[in-house]
């Protein structure tokens, strides 16, 4: 196979350029006919818009010759190189005569993986979700959004799919990972369901609409390879003898057999932190970060960020990302932007408001919305306990309640009067699509003090990067607070908790992922971990890294 880099064709009329016009532009690279190609695929594109008034897309081409010809010679042209997709490869199939089975504690991203990994390499995992299967979670999660009761064992947090299920779908990751784990995740999501033009966009992203599909498609391959998945399962014990996981006691009172188990609990898991913490495991605060979703019309964002390109069907609606240093030295920045999405009502407890945002996969609707946060540091929490983010967390999720009114609706506030420090009493011309409802107010009120002030300075700058950024009437919604975990359960480099052998801490909820696809090569990785010391193997030192 060939790769042929820095192809630049010009935007195409319609959604995408057609194989016609990738062949040809691949031909023409190589001083080729294009019958000499056998097959031709995307590997990479990405909008290059600096000259406005000359766009085009850049786009990396992997290709295969009808015939064997002189590859060397071609490998001599400029942006062309030999290459081969890097194979996953999982360290070891299940021994016979396995004595127990692992178990994999959430059915988020990391979970999901981590199960499906051990399935594919023979171990039958048992995985165990607290929430229900994701379509009787979407309908309940629908109800609550309508107004009708919270169910705190199923909501946008709790349930098969993780948090991820409700959200953009994004599937850009930081993580620097050579072994094959990202492509391992995006191609297992391409055979559920996913679209296939996320294995070569610049910024890929799926959809709740799609996710939810291609998660019970990941659920039913881990049962057809042996897995069992069970419901309704939260773990509300551990059993240890001499020091050692033996197994998990289940809220029902059922205790299943465990000496390996993979905890992947999510960001939102209180509960099951404390009962961890309870049992000795070792955890630390660790930074996370508060604040607010600002909610603008996308038409606003598409004409700020793409100027005459906006609404071209091959673009789609426009995003952003922003960050700002304060004058105070606060980070303040923008997060998990939803383009064509809604601000979501997110809570996992009575008596809390939290916010998040959504997308489906066209992202078609009226507003583009993100998190506008800011760092918060051990320092802020005011103790040292383990779990002080979690109070403080909840701490500005209650006050967030009482003044929307006691009935899950969130305050709001409009972008002006925040700014200028004064309540607001009426929305403007940007309607605000948290459901169930808004209450306009004053978002200082349940903030803390240096969160609103690092806002404020954030939206005045973030306005110079992107027009309109501080429209008076662009609306805030409050709280967000669960953007991650404000713990770090502590692992060793053979994956295992430091303080509990037999219990693997990974995802977003024990601090060592940020995002869908980081999850889930981080729940591949604890798989990885598991499979070694079943099978009696040198654990790899990378397993001990954060993969955010």
């Amino acid at each position: 196979m060939l790769r042929l880099t820095d192809i630049r064709l010009p935007l195409p009329e319609g959604a995408a350029h057609d194989e016609a016009e990738l062949r040809a532009a691949a031909a023409e690279r190589l001083g080729v006919t294009g019958d000499d190609i056998a097959t031709v695929r995307v590997a990479r594109r990405s909008l290059d818009a600096r000259k406005r008034n000359a766009p085009v897309f850049l786009y990396s081409l992997d290709i295969t010759l009808s015939e064997q010809g002189d590859e060397a010679c071609l490998t001599a042209k400029p942006g062309v190189s030999a290459h081969e997709d890097e194979p996953y490869l999982f360290p070891a199939a299940a021994p016979a005569g396995l004595a127990a089975r692992p178990v994999v504690v959430g059915a988020g991203p990391c979970g999901l993986f981590a199960a499906l990994a051990l399935a594919q390499a023979g171990f039958a995992p048992v995985l165990l979700e607290r929430g229900r299967p994701v379509d009787e979670r979407a309908r309940a999660v629908d109800a609550f959004w309508a107004g009708r009761a919270l169910d705190p064992e199923s909501n946008v947090q709790f349930g098969e799919g993780g948090a991820g299920a409700f959200s953009d779908g994004k599937l850009t990751t930081q993580i620097k990972e050579r072994r094959g784990r990202c492509r391992k995740v995006l191609t297992e999501l391409v055979a559920q369901g996913a679209p296939e033009d996320i294995l070569w966009r610049n910024k890929p992203h799926v959809g709740t609409d799609f996710l939810r599909g291609v998660v019970a498609g990941i659920r039913r391959e881990i049962t057809r390879l042996g897995g069992t998945v069970r419901f309704g399962a939260r773990v509300d014990g551990l059993v240890v003898r001499e020091g050692v996981l033996v197994g998990l006691r289940l809220a029902g009172g059922d205790e299943i057999p465990a000496t390996h188990a993979v905890f992947a609990v999510g960001h939102s898991a209180r509960d099951t932190f404390a009962m961890l913490l309870a049992a000795g495991v070792r955890m630390e605060r660790k930074p996370f970060a508060i604040g607010c979703r600002i909610e603008h019309p996308q038409s606003l964002v598409d004409r700020a960020q793409l100027g005459a390109l906006a609404g071209h069907p091959a673009i789609g609606a426009a995003d952003y990302k922003l960050a700002w240093q304060t004058r105070g030295g606060r980070g303040v920045y923008t997060f998990c932007m939803c383009p064509g999405g809604r601000v979501i009502a997110a809570a996992s407890e009575e008596g809390g408001v939290v916010t998040n945002g959504m997308s489906l996969h066209a992202r078609a609707e009226a507003n583009a919305n993100s998190a506008l946060l800011v760092g918060v540091g051990p320092e802020d929490l005011g103790g040292e306990h383990p779990l002080a983010g979690v109070d403080f967390q909840r701490r500005w999720e209650r006050l967030a309640f009482e003044l929307g009114g006691r009935n899950f609706r969130a305050p709001a506030q409009l972008a002006g009067d925040f700014v200028a420090g004064r309540a607001s009493k009426r929305l403007g011309r940007v309607p605000a699509s948290y459901a169930p409802g808004v209450a306009p107010g004053d978002l200082r009120r349940c903030l803390p003090e240096f969160v609103c002030e690092a806002m404020a300075e954030g939206i005045g700058m973030f306005d110079r990067r992107l027009r309109g950024f501080a429209d008076a009437d662009a609306v805030l919604t409050g709280v967000e607070t669960r953007s991650s975990s404000p713990v770090r359960l502590t692992r060793g480099a053979d994956g295992r908790s430091v303080s509990l052998p037999g219990l693997y801490p990974a995802g977003e909820g024990a601090g060592y992922a940020g995002g869908i696809v980081s999850s889930a090569v981080d729940g591949l990785r604890a798989a990885e971990a598991v499979a070694r010391n079943i099978c009696g193997l040198p654990a790899e030192a990378e397993s001990a890294g954060a993969a955010q």
